[in-house]
């Protein structure tokens, strides 16, 4: 594996009780933490769909009767916000995206946060059902991802594997497909070349997401003795020539590869951005897919508006008609709470 940047000699803050099972990574500055696996149950999201529906609702009548986001207004009242770390991570996102590291502490949850850097108000957003849907929308992803890939790894049992994601921060979705894909049928993946090539703005999120994968690679743990490349790519999906030459740079030959952008250009860019995106990898050939989440159009489910973080709500109709444009359609969604998980392919007409 190559990896996004130096080495770091050693944990700043270290995790003093660390889970079975569980892989663990420093982020550059210093602080260890785990390595999401949703497979593992510390991580796993396991609610029926009854029982998301019933949280939902509960959700959401709390706050049309408060008229307000009433798990923050209690958190304001009740905790010295200054002081949490992912309460500062929202804030600072107002008016911009939410970083890559800020959103991965989020999916961590309550019980897998740290004590050396999380504080009781860190513990009661975790715990918030908002984050428990965005903890669901990465679980989603990753197995949307590892679905679409087992087709085409099976039919080309000697091409690399290339995992392109956008504005992916430390790549969780597809650390977590391999994971998924391995545990379906480790022959997929044993004898391949895997390279994962994020392309993002920032490189904070990808070091962590280099060094998660030498976790997972570590004796005994879920990518154990498979190889894989792990690459950051500074990119502005506003500049998609660059994806172009991103793409022709990987050279010809077979090859399998999907894309994603779990909370990424689909929520955050434009729609001439999305399109600008999807024509580029339109033209990439093969049986490429594409996998991601889109912000949900119904107002009783924007909870940006209460963070000013400054996704577009579109909607499964909305956005399935902005893809068709591209030559994409979608062939399979999943709706959640806030987010729909959606699977995109070549459509037969551009």
């Amino acid at each position: 594996m190559t990896p996004t940047r130096g080495d770091i000699q050693g944990p700043r803050i270290p995790e003093s009780n660390k889970k079975e099972g569980v892989c663990y990574a420093v982020t550059n500055d210093g602080v260890e933490l785990p390595v999401i696996d949703v497979t593992h149950p510390a991580f796993a999201v396991e609610l029926s769909a009854a029982e998301l529906a019933a949280q939902s609702e509960s959700f959401f009548r709390e706050q049309e009767r408060r008229g307000g986001p009433t798990f923050l207004r209690r958190l304001i009242l009740r905790f010295a916000l200054r002081r949490s770390v992912l309460w500062r991570g929202l804030m600072g996102a107002s008016g911009t995206f939410l970083s890559g590291m800020n959103t991965y502490l989020l999916k961590l949850g309550a019980a897998n946060l740290g004590s050396g850097y999380a504080g009781r108000g860190d513990l009661q957003i975790a715990g918030s059902f908002p984050v428990t849907a965005l903890r669901l929308r990465l679980q989603d992803t990753a197995h949307m991802l590892a679905t679409g890939l087992a087709g085409p790894l099976s039919s080309r049992p000697d091409a690399p594997l290339h995992l392109v994601n956008i504005a992916g921060g430390p790549a969780a979705d597809s650390l977590n497909a391999l994971i998924i894909s391995r545990r379906a049928n480790g022959a997929l993946l044993a004898s391949r070349r895997i390279f994962i090539h994020v392309l993002d703005l920032q490189r904070e999120a990808p070091d962590f997401g280099g060094r998660a994968l030498e976790a997972l690679q570590g004796r005994d743990a879920p990518l154990h003795g498979l190889d894989v490349t792990f690459e950051f790519v500074r990119y502005d999906w506003r500049e998609s020539g660059a994806l172009r030459s991103f793409l022709a740079g990987l050279g010809g030959g077979e090859k399998v590869m999907a894309v994603s952008s779990e909370g990424g250009l689909f929520e955050y860019g434009s729609d001439p951005d999305i399109l600008s995106n999807l024509e580029v990898l339109r033209e990439a050939g093969g049986g490429l897919f594409v996998a991601g989440s889109v912000t949900r159009d119904d107002p009783r489910h924007r909870i940006h508006r209460w963070t000013r973080i400054p996704v577009i709500p579109r909607g499964l109709a909305v956005f399935g008609a902005l893809v068709h444009g591209a030559g994409w359609r979608i062939d399979e969604a999943v709706e959640r709470p806030f987010n729909d998980i959606v699977r995109l392919g070549r459509a037969r007409q551009p």
